[in-house]
This record gives structure tokens, C-alpha cells and sequence, in this order.
């Protein structure tokens, strides 16, 4: 059986799948599209279970790629029961989407999520009441505490295997005649039991409704629910209006305001009868959104919070990374003694010692600061202070002519391109999601921070957090200024707001911070085994190899010939070393290669080695400044070249790539000549 996980962004809903799935994930893209879904297993009883976490989305709508993506799919044959997560403590807010799948007709669980923060806020749910109202099992159960899980799958299982053999669960129809009593109004489903739905919509709209059924009936009969393709048909919707055609005077016009009022009435009605003390309840989150949220306030605190965030990366981190060192170089020694005992080649024992080993060795010797940054900024992201960052960044990125949207898919850059570039597919406007491509490469990913770490170590020892930071701050700064240019040029003006959930706050869960990291570090470790490792591979070939075959001088290697063809371009931004031309190619491959080819390309057997060698040839802490302003804004990773193009074209690639590299080159030479002035 297959079971879809479903609900509204930042309703926990990912938390509970991870507590079901734990690290058992497998992600990737809807086919065709750049929408990410993941997909985990279980066994229940004996009994293996498919699990589907679909997009966070609002409604099933036609509005957005993700409602498009999440009704196709639960529409299928692909999915036979959904778990609808709701957060208990926005109740009023998720039920929509709650209505909205009951009216579509597959069986429903339920989910209702959060209920700690429930009970701390002295509010009550009646447990009973809220199942009668809906006609579906509705079970409590907090992700982050991992209790319920057993109930809702147990409820889960047996919901779908009754739809399977044909039998219903108690409807709200059942308690029609007590409800009837209890108000004048009732909006409760008075239409036939086969039709799914709780919503008695106006009479117009009830006859329309049956009569569009009966057309579908007669012209569709592979339709399984005709209710809610009426339903639809009546607002308008264009994906089900293109499909299915009925008589024009049945769709005279869009009946989606109506339809939409109906259901939050009825949602008000459920409020009313099954929330306790909801007068009693006090939001904790407002009084901290009051000052973390302020016009004023709100971004000098994220600055503080980010400072914080790369100290703790660079000053815990290195301190971790020295002993990291030691046991990578007592590995390195190990197979040097094991490969010196088998007497094998010097070219063996070249390419394995000087290229992998110092390649990849060095890859890893960064793992503890790259561990510490994706720690913290998982912290933040599921407390729910990353959307408040957003928000905060809405009115700033509307002065530069990009929606207030384009900012979750530049922050999601700060990670990795890849998903960065995906995600500006949340922006409606093409205009905006090409100059967010535009943008996103001058964010600092985390392919970039051993480069930082690297040269922040040898030559700003003293000041690595604030150097590195203004990294960071300059790759905004360049981001921003491009922005304007582009909107100057275009002379267009982005028309979208943002509209964003702001959860509440909470404290993290660490079974979700585990899975986060643990998914961030194996790729890093993968990359370092793959990517990287073959980027040391061919790296070295070039440096030991040239036009007369194998060479033990260096200088006369393929790569000392491409990188003398860079040296009159670098010289003038102080880079005129043919070692940092092979470097910077090599780092196309993938940033962090820049930092492992250094030490390959200088011929240092260590970190510590690689700092004297550096000063011999001149190459100072101006150099090393500019040269991690370069690596920072010239074209991001091979991995991310093709994302561009698949979002947009080979036009747009090509416009992408010669900008960053032109601003590279220009804001390089601008602080290389004003270092040389001032130092």
C-alpha cells in the first residue's frame, strides 16, 4: 500500500514522515518537473508500506507547480490512503485543505499534529467531535515527540484496506439530524451517499453540481468522484475545464467565491463546536516576532545570528579540523608504507599519494566545519525563524526590482546552487525567476567554505570569522548591485509578493536535525569520492603529463601550459600564477577542488606545508583575498551549469556564465588595486 503524506507548509509534516521513513529516504524530482519529493518505507505488521511526502501546499488548486504536482499524484492509482497532517494550534487555517481532500473522495486520515503546543497554550480539541464533524479518523499525535505514530498507522492501515474492499467509514450523515439541532444553519452534505462531500453548497450551485454530473456521467464514466470534477469545473479550474468539457450554460460563470466562502463557513462551524477555551489562548510566537520580525531590528539580528553561525564554523571548526588532520595524515602515511612494502610504480604511488590522497585528503580534513554550519543552519530552519528571514527581506529586495519570493531560493544558496536554481520555479513571473538564476551564483554555497577555511587559515589566522563573513556580505552586496543594473536595463519592476507561512516557533527536533545533516554530509562525502576524486585523478594526469609524455618537472605539464594561457588574464586582479589558472579550472568541476588543487598544484604534503611555500613566490593575504572574492562569483560548479539551462536555455547559460565571470574579474580588480593602495 501506498500512503501519501500531505498538508500545509510547516504543519510538521516532513517531521513525521522522517520519524516513520528515519534515514531509509530516497529523493529526486517529479518527472518532468523540478519539484522534489521523497519517498521512504516501512513495515507495518508484517506488511510493506510505500511512504510519499508530497509538496507542502495550501489547497488543490491549479495556481502553483506543487498543488498542480500534489492533486495529480493523489489522484492517481499511485497513492491509496493519504495522511493528512494538520497543525492543531492553525486548526481553522489547514482545514481547508482537509475539506478540500474529503470532497475529492480518496480515503483520508487525519493527522492532527502539534498538540503539545496545544496543550501549552490551555486550549482543548474535542477528539470526539472533530471526526463526527469531518467522517474521517482523526488522530493526535506530535512528530516531534514521536507519540501517536502507532494509532495513526494502525488507523491509517485499516482505513485503506476498508476503502479497498469497498466499505465506507462512519460519515458526518450519521450525525446530520443532532447537528441540525444544534444551529439553524448546517452546512452538512444533504446530497446523495455516493456523492463525496461535506459541503451542501447554495441551491443553484447544488443543481449545476448535479446536472454537470450527470453530463459527466454520460461522456466520462472512467470518473470516479463526479462531485468534485463538477465542483471544479464550476471555479473555473483550468487544468479539469481543458479535460473535461460540459455544456457552456452549466459554466456561465466561476462559482470559486462562493464555493470557497461555503467551506470556511463550515470551517468556522467546526472551530466553534470543537475548540476549547479558545478565548484563553496566548501566541508566544507574536511576542517574539514583535522584535524578531521589526522593520528596524529584524535584519540587524539575523546579521548577529549569521556572525554567530561562522564563528561557531570557523573558530569550533578549525579547532576540530587539527585533529582531523592528524588522522587523515596517519591514513595518508599508512598507504604510503602498504604501497612502498608492494613496491609498486612511482606512477602508481604518485597518482595515489600526490593525487588522491592529497585531493580528497584534503577534502576531508574540512568535514568538521562543514558539519558545524549545516548543524546550525538546520537549527534555524526547523525552529521556523528562516522564513521570518524572508519576510524580512521582502521590502529590501522589492527596492531592487526582484519579488520578495526571490529571496527563499538565494537564502536555499547559501546551501547549494542545484536546489537553489530549482526552486525559483516558485516565482510565477519568468522575468524574475531568469534574474534570480542570475543572482543565486554569487551566494556563498557550502562547496565554497574549504576555499574560505583554507586561505582564511594561512594568512587570517587572527580574523578568519570576520573575513570569511565578508564573503558572504559581498556576494549580497554583488548580488544587489547586479539587480539594480539588470532592473535599470530591462526597465521592469517585479509585481509579485511575497506570500510565505510563518510557523510556529519551536524547539527542534533532533531526530529531524540528524536526518538533515546526515543527507548533507554523505553528499559531501560522496562528492568527495566521486567528483572530487576524479578532479584529483585528471589533475594530477596534467600535472605529470605533458606533451613528451611523463614529466617529473611540472613545469613543462599540461597543466602548467592551460594555466600559463590564464596568466596574462589573472595578473592585473594579482593572480598572474599559472598554478591558479590550473586551480580555478579545476574548480569548475566543483569549488571545494579549488582548495584540494592547491595543495597538489604547490607540491605541499600539508596545510601547514602550503603557507611557506605561497610566501616564497610572493603570493600573499592580498592574493588570498582576492582570490576567494573570484572563486566566489566566477561561474558556480559544472553541476549546477546544466540546472540553468534546463530552467531556462543555452542563451540564457551562456549570458550567465560571461557575467559572472566579468564580475568576477571587475570587482577582483577593484579590491586588488585599492588593497595595493591602502597595504
Amino acid at each position: 500500500m501506498t500512503i501519501g503524506f500531505i498538508g500545509n507548509p510547516n504543519c510538521g509534516k516532513t517531521t513525521l514522515f522522517n520519524a516513520y521513513t528515519g534515514a531509509n529516504l530516497k529523493v529526486a524530482n517529479w518527472p518532468g518537473v523540478t519539484v522534489e519529493k521523497k519517498e521512504g518505507a516501512m513495515k507495518y505488521h508484517d506488511i510493506n508500506y510505500k511512504l510519499v511526502d508530497l509538496p507542502g501546499t495550501y489547497s488543490l488548486s491549479s495556481y502553483t507547480m506543487e498543488e498542480i504536482i500534489s492533486r495529480d499524484y493523489i489522484m492517481s492509482d499511485d497513492v491509496q490512503v493519504l495522511i493528512n497532517v494538520t497543525d492543531a494550534s492553525k486548526l481553522e487555517r489547514n482545514l481547508y485543505l482537509t475539506l478540500q481532500l474529503i470532497e475529492l473522495g480518496k480515503p483520508v486520515v487525519v493527522a492532527l499534529n502539534m498538540m503539545d503546543i496545544i496543550e501549552k497554550r490551555g486550549l482543548e480539541i474535542d477528539l470526539h467531535r472533530l471526526p463526527e464533524l469531518l467522517g474521517v479518523p482523526v488522530i493526535p499525535v506530535s512528530a516531534r515527540k514521536k507519540t501517536g505514530l502507532e494509532i495513526l498507522i494502525h488507523a491509517t492501515a485499516h482505513h485503506g484496506e476498508e476503502s479497498r474492499r469497498g466499505g465506507h467509514w462512519p460519515s458526518a450523515k450519521s450525525d446530520m439530524s443532532r447537528t441540525r439541532n444544534a444551529r439553524p444553519y448546517s452546512p452538512f452534505d444533504e446530497v446523495p451517499q455516493t456523492n463525496t462531500g461535506l459541503i451542501k453548497y447554495s441551491r443553484e450551485i447544488e443543481d449545476k453540481i448535479e446536472r454537470i454530473s450527470s453530463e459527466l456521467r454520460a461522456n466520462y464514466p472512467e470518473i470516479k468522484n463526479y462531485r468534485w470534477h463538477a465542483v471544479k469545473l464550476l471555479e473555473k479550474d483550468e487544468e479539469i475545464s481543458a479535460k473535461f468539457r460540459v455544456s457552456p450554460e452549466l459554466v456561465d460563470k466561476s462559482y470559486e467565491t462562493e464555493i470557497i466562502n461555503k467551506k470556511y463557513e463550515y470551517i468556522e462551524y467546526i472551530i466553534e463546536e470543537v475548540l476549547v477555551n479558545k478565548e484563553k489562548s496566548r501566541d508566544l510566537t507574536d511576542k517574539a516576532d514583535a522584535l524578531l520580525t521589526h522593520k528596524i531590528f529584524g535584519l540587524p539580528i539575523f546579521l548577529l545570528i549569521m556572525a554567530f553561525i561562522f564563528f561557531c564554523t570557523f573558530f569550533i571548526g578549525d579547532f576540530l579540523k587539527d585533529y582531523f588532520e592528524v588522522l587523515i595524515d596517519l591514513f595518508a602515511d599508512l598507504i604510503a608504507w602498504l604501497l612502498a612494502g608492494l613496491r609498486v610504480h612511482e606512477l602508481v604511488y604518485s597518482l595515489v599519494i600526490d593525487g588522491v590522497m592529497a585531493g580528497v585528503g584534503g577534502m576531508l580534513s574540512f568535514l568538521p566545519n562543514i558539519f558545524i554550519l549545516f548543524l546550525a543552519l538546520a537549527l534555524l530552519e526547523d525552529s521556523g525563524y528562516m522564513s521570518r528571514v524572508a519576510y524580512i527581506m521582502d521590502g529590501i529586495m522589492g527596492r531592487f526590482g526582484v519579488s520578495g519570493k526571490a529571496f527563499i531560493p538565494m537564502l536555499l544558496g547559501f546551501g547549494c546552487t542545484v536546489p537553489a536554481v530549482m526552486a525559483s520555479r516558485s516565482l510565477e513571473n519568468r522575468r524574475d525567476r531568469l534574474r534570480v538564476m542570475l543572482l543565486i551564483p554569487f551566494m556563498s554555497c557550502s562547496a565554497k567554505i574549504p576555499i574560505y577555511v583554507l586561505f582564511t587559515g594561512l594568512f587570517f589566522p587572527n580574523h578568519a570569522v570576520l573575513v570569511s563573513y565578508s564573503m558572504y556580505i559581498i556576494g549580497v552586496l554583488v548580488a544587489a548591485v547586479s539587480a539594480i543594473a539588470v532592473n535599470k536595463i530591462s526597465r521592469g519592476k517585479s509585481d509579485n509578493m511575497l506570500l510565505i507561512e510563518l510557523p510556529e516557533y519551536k524547539s527542534p527536533s533532533m531526530h529531524t536535525i540528524f536526518i538533515y545533516i546526515w543527507e548533507k554530509i554523505k553528499d559531501y562525502i560522496s562528492r568527495a569520492g566521486t567528483v572530487i576524486l576524479a578532479a584529483s585523478v585528471i589533475l594530477w594526469f596534467v600535472l605529470n603529463f605533458g606533451f613528451t609524455g611523463y614529466t617529473s618537472e611540472i613545469s613543462e605539464s599540461f597543466g602548467a601550459i592551460f594555466g600559463r594561457y590564464l596568466t596574462p588574464v589573472l595578473e592585473p586582479i594579482g593572480l598572474g600564477w599559472w598554478q591558479v589558472g590550473a586551480a580555478l579550472i579545476a574548480g569548475l568541476a566543483a569549488k571545494e577542488v579549488v582548495a584540494a588543487s592547491f595543495m597538489v598544484l604547490f607540491a605541499a604534503d600539508g596545510i601547514s606545508e602550503l603557507a611557506p611555500v605561497l610566501n616564497n613566490i610572493g603570493f600573499g593575504p592580498l592574493n588570498a583575498y582576492v582570490l576567494m572574492i573570484f572563486c566566489l562569483l566566477y561561474p558556480p560548479c559544472l553541476a549546477a551549469l546544466p540546472v540553468i539551462k534546463r530552467e531556462s536555455s543555452w542563451g540564457r547559460l551562456a549570458f550567465v556564465a560571461g557575467f559572472q565571470i566579468g564580475a568576477a574579474w571587475l570587482v577582483s580588480f577593484m579590491i586588488y588595486r585599492v588593497g595595493l593602495v591602502l597595504f
